[in-house]
């Protein structure tokens, strides 16, 4: 369904056809006309997509169509994004006034060329949508004004904490469960408790409440909760318990089986514990016996909560009779209803719009998390057209899964406008149950180009602080952790709003490992799930063989990326285009110089590599990249003398075991610090002549966090 995309990136590109600097370039390069009959192009192809968009459900030529006009659109950018790379390269590189800079190199011989190169690109390009532009009279398509832009909802940010008064009909099922947490065992040390129910019934919320319930507390001196999902991995899930009990104090990365299970047993022995499993899979009653035997150790009377949505789970698992939690009446979902669409008191002032909303709820079938989604939506919508838009919407009839829960997800996600779809599409990378943290998942929106200014007078991060809240007060998010008083937290997305991700996302955007053998060709954005890095570095080199004009490589597992430089030159040779590389926890020592050939390139991790030593200089040639993370790469010894011409630079996280003193020779600034972590705003680098031979000044530092005391010494020193 990624073809709804179609919409947003053509209005992307032509935002950037129609910028000052854009323009400039074009006339100095000599291909103004040609851009201005692209520019021609893609506004009339605009003007129909929206309505196209919408018929594509029952038309398999119409998204045929818009997959053409995508790719085609994502080229366009492609190529526009060259003119805005070589305007940046000359603002670096040329002295003088920006316009002097331009034009002196657009007109020299030894870029001539070039310009005939590009100007032909353009003249491709257009031919090609103007090519399949002429096939939208044979779908009848309408111009349509797109939706309006995000405004935020009055709504106050929730958190992961559940406090009873915000669940609703679950207290008989809270006061079962705690009775038999509270029972004494006769037979074993240990009980399983297991709590059945279908998705978005709220087993998650519940387990949540027992958990925190005071008798709960005083009854286990220690208490563990723990995320299974789809995998159930043994050795990492005794990594994730063993920090539970240790508060990540410790890591155990480099330890073996024989270690971790050595150190749970121990850390178990006598204790009374309370571990929640969390949203388990797994069938494998061999795979859960493994695990359990690691778990026997504990005072008697500790118990294990299980969340799951399969009964044959719960079957091997459970000591006590399975809980099956049942949807919630209709008194209970109403209320629920009426407390996420309006404000305390307000539903008084609407009944016509209660009688309608009461109608909603009953489609709902009793499943809180539909209810909760549709409320959302509605709350900022008075008008009854809208509400009656949902009651009767077409999608109720479509045909169900069998949680009866996706048609309302879809509502929600239908009425969100259009660059918020792609912004939460795009979320489909993470794993399940992932902590998304809103600094990166920012820098990874800004880095697709999925941030609109719209005019507005505010930066890129203040915008995607907006488009985040939005998500959160429609339902998308949830589980909100505030980290760091007001700038850090995490969020989560409920599995099954993390499924609507994923089938609006497909094919664009995917899931892989490296054994899969059919891959869609519109595949753009590849996040790669293998536990494990392939054994034979040959076999993740031929797998990349199979993808074409990647923008994005992430990995999602811990510990799990290259451990060879040839991975990286292999992707750097291939996709040429990419603007994410996500490279967390890899092993090489040396980034390849060719990096500097990635001139898309917005965002590089490659933190966690501990043997890397230094950066080449040719990634200072990387001029549109923003973020650059090297959070514990604990071998680095200096950055590039260069790096004060990364002028799109936004967001740096440097951070070495916790002490970091680097010195950058040639840019004259100091850094020493002591356990800390920060990001730095550098999108203002100013050059400073004169200052022996040159300098640095830093327009601002934003402090992200400061685990002990910190010192940062900024300053114009002599040649050392």
């Amino acid at each position: 369904m990624a073809e709804s995309f179609a919409f947003a990136i053509a209005d992307r590109v032509l935002g950037k056809l129609s910028s000052g600097l854009i323009q400039e370039v074009g006339l100095a390069w000599g291909v103004k006309t040609e851009l201005e009959e692209l520019n021609d192009t893609l506004s009339t192809i605009r003007a129909v997509l929206l309505d196209a968009e919408e018929k594509q459900a029952t038309s398999h030529q119409l998204r045929d169509w818009l997959g053409k006009l995508k790719d085609g659109f994502y080229d366009a950018e492609d190529i526009v994004d060259e003119f805005e790379y070589e305007a940046l390269r000359q603002k670096v590189v040329a002295s003088g006034s920006f316009k002097t800079k331009v034009c002196s190199f657009f007109s020299s011989p030894k870029s001539l060329a070039f310009n005939l190169k590009m100007g032909h690109r353009v003249k491709k390009i257009r031919g090609r949508l103007d090519k399949i532009a002429a096939d939208k009279s044979k779908f009848n398509l309408i111009e349509a004004v797109a939706n309006t832009p995000v405004v935020l909802s009055k709504r106050e940010m929730t958190h992961s904490f559940v406090r009873p008064s915000d669940v609703i009909g679950r207290d008989d099922d809270k006061e079962n469960i705690v009775g038999l947490l509270m029972q004494p065992s006769d037979t074993e040390n240990v009980s399983v408790i297991p709590i059945v129910g279908i998705g978005g019934l709220g087993k998650t919320t519940l387990a949540k409440l027992v958990y925190n319930d005071e008798r709960v507390v005083g009854q286990f001196s220690t208490k563990m909760w723990v995320c299974v999902s789809d995998e159930f991995d043994i050795e990492k899930l005794v990594k994730k318990i063993l920090k539970e009990i240790r508060k990540g104090d410790e890591s155990y990365s480099d330890s073996s089986m024989e270690q971790l299970q050595s150190h749970l047993r121990n850390a178990l022995d006598g204790e009374k514990f309370l571990l929640v499993l969390d949203d388990v899979w797994n069938a494998d009653r061999e795979k859960w016996l493994k695990l359990k035997d690691l778990l026997v150790d504990g005072a008697n009377g500790s118990k294990i909560l299980v969340t799951t949505r399969k009964k044959s789970t719960a079957s091997i698992m459970g000591t006590f009779p399975m809980q099956e939690i049942k949807g919630l009446s209709h008194d209970d979902c109403l209320s629920l209803f009426v407390k996420c669409a309006f404000m305390d008191g307000e539903d008084k002032q609407y009944p016509t719009l209660l009688k309608i909303g009461d109608q909603i709820v009953e489609k709902c079938a009793g499943v809180p998390l539909a209810v909760r989604s549709l409320g959302s939506l509605l709350y900022p919508k008075r008008g009854e057209r809208d509400w009656v838009s949902i009651r009767d919407s077409e999608i109720w009839e479509l045909e169900q899964n069998e949680d009866g829960i996706m048609a309302a997800l879809r509502l929600s996600y239908y009425d969100l406008p259009y660059h918020l779809k792609q912004c939460f599409a795009l979320c489909s990378l993470f794993p399940k149950d992932h902590e998304i943290i809103n600094v990166d998942l920012i820098s990874i929106w800004m880095a697709e180009g999925l941030i609109h200014s719209s005019g507005q007078n505010a930066k890129m991060e203040d915008i995607g602080e907006r488009y985040i809240n939005e998500l959160l007060s429609r339902s998308f998010f949830q589980d909100v952790e505030q980290r760091i008083p007001e700038v850090g937290y995490t969020f989560k997305m409920h599995d099954l709003v993390h499924d609507l991700a994923i089938f609006f996302a497909q094919p664009e955007c995917l899931t892989l490992n490296f054994h899969r053998k059919d891959i869609p060709k519109r595949v753009q954005h590849a996040a790669f799930s293998d536990t494990k890095w392939p054994k034979e570095e040959s076999e993740a080199l031929r797998f990349l063989e199979k993808l074409n004009n990647v923008h994005t490589i992430y990995f999602q597992m811990e510990n799990v990326a290259p451990r060879s430089e040839s991975f990286v030159k292999a992707c750097i040779l291939r996709f040429k285009c990419i603007r994410i590389l996500d490279l967390q926890d890899s092993n090489f020592e040396a980034l390849p110089n060719s990096i500097g050939s990635l001139k898309h390139l917005r965002y590089l991790c490659l933190s966690g590599n501990k043997r890397i030593k230094k950066l080449p200089n040719s990634i200072c040639k990387l001029y549109h990249l923003q973020t650059l993370l090297l959070l514990e790469c604990s071998e680095l010894q200096e950055l590039p003398r260069g790096i004060w011409s990364m002028i799109s630079l936004r967001m740096a996280d440097w951070v070495r075991n916790g002490e970091l003193t680097w010195k950058w020779r040639t840019d004259q600034i100091w850094f020493f610090c002591y356990d800390w972590m920060m990001r730095l705003e550098v999108g203002s680098w100013k050059r400073v002549d004169g200052a022996g031979n040159g300098g640095l000044i830093k327009a601002s530092v934003w402090v992200l966090a400061c685990l002990s005391v910190f010192f940062l010494i900024l300053d114009l020193l002599p040649q050392c």
